[in-house]
């Protein structure tokens, strides 16, 4: 449904639809609801459901309106669920919305949820119509007990139609009684008597008016007084209407009244503090009386503030219970008594939770044959309950248990109340590891009956229950893996619901342990295989077996399976399985193995309950390699489940082919090789024989660095094809056959980082067999080359071009210096002529004076 805002007038329809659809594999069941959410707060109210069986609910607020046919929900087509409001109210308004939930049957046959979605919510905006009446309230009265009290209702309306009226009158917010828009008179029951001893009396004296009367007032009669007036309006022509449009008006009635005597509310021993199940004792007096008494019983309970009427003694004897104290009454737990003219009793027994709160009683004094003062008294009373009270604890003596074991789990039952021995029923439940929830194992009653849990009745034959006034016990046999996980139990007591001995009981105390988990452990293998490893050498064509041998096991129920593997010769290949045989001798082969052709090369034999074979028909050049197989140790319960208590590996086996033709030589000469970096490098490898004329050889180099591990840098196969151990290798090597005997392998531009031993391994390859396979015939290895790779050498030029601090100081720095030097000179040339000149000047001036002394 689209998100929306509805403007509407009160009494308008309203029609909202909502599209449900679900695409579930297994069979589910959908349950689909409208919901109101109020504008202020968050309280939301159901409108109308549909359930998951297609049954039609209404909310508490709307079955009235869903009766009359003002709200309905109908499915329309295969998704569509639509609302209908007939007439809208005031108190329609908010957001609405619709809730769908899938819901899918378990096997036992109860239905669970397993997703819920909501629709975006249509905002509802409802304009109430204007009030156009009003309502008044008048009195008649003397305002004195024993006389008559007359309250007139009416309505003032400017609109002369006519309008259809319903009035309800109210005494301290409780319903005294209706006259609905028909005539038609209803009474609560608390006045139904009075009103037809013709005490009390309700009636429409007009269209617009009504009366509320009451021959003689008592103290009962006093308080606050309300006239609520509806106006109703139908919808539906054969469907009575329903209330719209309300105004009510108040007024206040109190009573002169006579000095009040002396009255006394107690418990018995002044207890006023009880467990659930105890016996509740009141006792009313009231002193001073000097004419005939009644009494009657009010009880407010802790959580409401309304008191509910338990019942009353006339002053005649007759005795009158509330509603909901009758039944109660019949099976003998409330007793309402009168021990003296002024003394009145209240025995509630077999208390339960509920009779907690505050308890009324009132004495009226009957001065005329209409009645007379009245006298209160309130007390209030706490009820504890059961639970509180109720304590269950639970043990497990055995801190490890294994597999096969016997295991007793104790459930201990503690109670602080001192009330009568009550009848218990215990519960044991089991949540398996893995599990959310928890199920029932085994259920006492309390009666003595025992109940399995549906999931649970295998475990019947293993479990034994003892039950005593202190607890259960579990005891569970023959533990398995399945029996790990978390125990609890749960304690129910029940109460009496009458005080016949064998009457009928109710749940009144439910309390659960704290969980206990127990985990069954395996037993620790003693498993142990042989684990040395040996080499077979055969002739090809020819049949072989290799062992695995089983040195001990577990003792016990247990059982072997064995795996096999084979690792081939290639420096590439990886352990591969051939077959496995489990626990049930079932033999099973890997897929690589699974022809016809492989099956008839490979099968499994078990030799004895310790040895195991492997046999490999007409072994060939592609069966040699390593094997070994693996030895897992299995445990089977009573309940058919297999356990894996260990494993072990066996020791390897290696299986070569015998050398057909004649002895293969490589030259194995030891040397040193010395080069200048970004030159070329060649090896050689050579057959010291030629070989025979029908054979091919293969040929594989290898490179050993300081510091690092083997590295295969190219095979040369017998066919010609070059693999590289690294793809960059091949950028860098050349490997190639210079003659039928020798074998080159070319480096080019070598580095620093290619220094090292290098040698080669040559295999010898012939034709057998029929048909003809090529067979590895023999192998040999040469001598070991240390390459050793220097920096290049450098002239005096180029160490000063490649050095700058070289290049400054035998060049740039003398070049420099010697500058400084010329110009130190010119300046000392410069200054040595400017001297001489001005000494030249000074010696012609002083030959120009004459020393005058000389003269005279």
């Amino acid at each position: 449904m689209s998100r929306q805002t509805l403007n509407k007038e009160e009494g308008e329809s309203l029609t909202l639809t909502c599209e449900v659809s679900k695409a579930t594999a297994q069979h589910t069941h959908l349950s689909v609801s409208w919901y109101q959410l109020q504008e202020r707060g968050n309280q939301v109210t159901e409108i109308i459901s549909l359930s998951k069986d297609f049954i039609l609910i209404p909310g508490s607020s709307y079955t009235e309106r869903f009766s009359s046919g003002n709200v309905r929900l109908d499915k329309i087509g295969n998704t569509a669920f639509r609302l209908s409001i007939g007439s809208l109210q005031p108190v329609d308004q908010g957001q609405l919305f619709c809730e769908a939930v899938e819901w899918i049957q378990d096997p036992d046959e109860t239905w669970t949820f397993i997703t819920r979605k909501q629709t975006d919510k249509a905002t509802l905006i409802v304009r109430p119509q204007v009030r156009d009446f009003q309502v008044s309230i008048s009195v008649e009265s003397s305002f004195a007990i024993g006389q008559p009290l007359r309250l007139i209702c009416s309505v003032v309306s400017k609109s002369s139609q006519n309008r259809r009226l319903q009035v309800i009158w109210f005494l301290n917010a409780i319903e005294i009684g209706n006259i609905d828009a028909t005539g038609v008179l209803g009474l609560k029951k608390d006045y139904e008597e009075r009103a037809n001893l013709g005490q009390l009396h309700l009636s429409k004296i007009s269209p617009k008016a009504f009366t509320f009367t009451i021959s003689s007032m008592g103290p009962q009669d006093e308080g606050a007084y309300r006239c609520e007036v509806a106006e109703v309006v139908s919808t539906h022509k054969d469907i009575p209407g329903l209330p719209q449009r309300k105004q009510f008006a108040d007024i206040d009635i109190h009573l002169r009244k006579p000095p009040a005597k002396n009255m006394e509310l107690s418990t018995e021993n002044g207890k006023r503090s009880l467990w659930e199940g105890e016996t509740l004792n009141f006792r009313c007096q009231l002193h001073g009386a000097e004419h005939p008494l009644s009494v009657t019983w009010w009880h407010t309970p802790v959580d409401l503030q309304k008191p509910e009427f338990v019942g009353s003694l006339g002053k005649d004897g007759t005795v009158h219970l509330g509603p909901s104290y009758k039944d109660r009454s019949n099976d003998g737990c409330i007793r309402l008594e009168k021990e003296s003219m002024a003394m009145f009793r209240l025995e509630i027994f077999n208390t339960l939770m509920t009779d907690g709160g505050t308890y009324e009683c009132k004495v009226t004094e009957f001065q005329n044959k209409d009645g007379g003062m009245s006298w209160t008294q309130k007390t209030s009373v706490t009820i504890h309950s059961l639970n509180s009270g109720l304590h269950v604890t639970l043990q497990s003596r055995q801190p490890k248990v294994r597999i096969s074991d016997t295991f007793t789990l104790s459930c201990i039952i503690h109670s602080n109340y001192s009330a009568p021995k009550m009848p218990m029923t215990v519960t044991w439940q089991f949540q398996p590891r893995g599990a959310v929830d928890y199920q029932q194992l085994v259920t006492i009653s309390q009666n003595g009956t025992i109940e399995w849990g549906h999931s649970q009745k295998q475990m019947q034959k293993k479990i034994k229950v003892l039950q005593s006034s202190f607890g259960s016990q579990l005891l569970i046999y023959d533990a398995t893996k399945e029996d790990t996980g978390i125990y609890q139990c749960k304690v129910e007591a029940y109460q009496r619901e009458t005080q016949y001995t064998y009457g009928p009981v109710r749940r009144a105390a439910m309390v659960i342990s704290h969980p206990l988990g127990i985990n069954i452990s395996l037993p620790e293998s003693q498993l142990m295989v042989k684990s040395d490893s040996q080499v077979q050498e055969i002739s090809i064509n020819m049949e072989t077996e290799i062992e695995c041998s089983i040195l001990s096991q577990t003792k016990g129920n247990t059982q072997i399976s064995v795996t096999w593997y084979y690792l081939p010769l290639s420096h590439e290949a990886s352990w591969l399985k051939i077959l496995r045989i489990d626990q049930d001798d079932i033999v099973k082969y890997e897929d690589d193995f699974h022809t016809p052709k492989k099956k008839q090369k490979f099968h499994s034999e078990k030799a004895s309950k310790d040895l195991f074979k492997l046999h490999i028909q007409n072994v060939d050049n592609s069966d040699q390699g390593t094997y070994h197989c693996t030895v897992e140790e299995w445990l089977q319960s009573t309940s058919g489940s297999w356990y894996k208590l260990g494993e072990k590996e066996s020791g390897k086996t290696e299986l070569k082919l015998k050398p057909i033709g004649s002895k293969l030589n490589v030259m194995k000469i030891n040397h040193t090789e010395n080069t200048l970096e970004h030159r070329d490098v060649t090896i050689n490898c050579s057959l010291e024989s030629p070989g025979h004329s029908g054979s091919l050889f293969s040929v594989v180099w290898f490179r050993m660095q300081e510091h690092s591990e083997l590295t295969v840098l190219v095979e040369m196969q017998h066919d010609g094809i070059l693999k590289y151990g690294k793809e960059e290798h091949g950028e860098k090597l050349h490997c190639y056959r210079s003659s039928a005997g020798d074998f080159v392998l070319k480096l080019r531009s070598v580095e620093t980082v290619d220094d090292g031993r290098y040698w080669c391994k040559v295999e010898e390859w012939q034709l057998h067999g029929s048909p003809s396979k090529w067979v590895n015939q023999a192998s040999d290895e040469s001598g070991h080359t240390l390459l050793r790779v220097l920096h290049s050498e450098s002239t005096f030029s180029s160490r000063i071009c490649s050095s700058s601090l070289l290049l400054y100081f035998l060049v740039i720095y003398p070049f420099v210096i010697f500058i400084l030097l010329l110009i130190f000179t010119c300046y000392l040339y410069r200054k040595a002529k400017k001297l001489s000149l001005q000494s030249s000047k000074a010696r012609q001036r002083e030959a120009l004076w004459v020393d005058l002394k000389e003269v005279e």
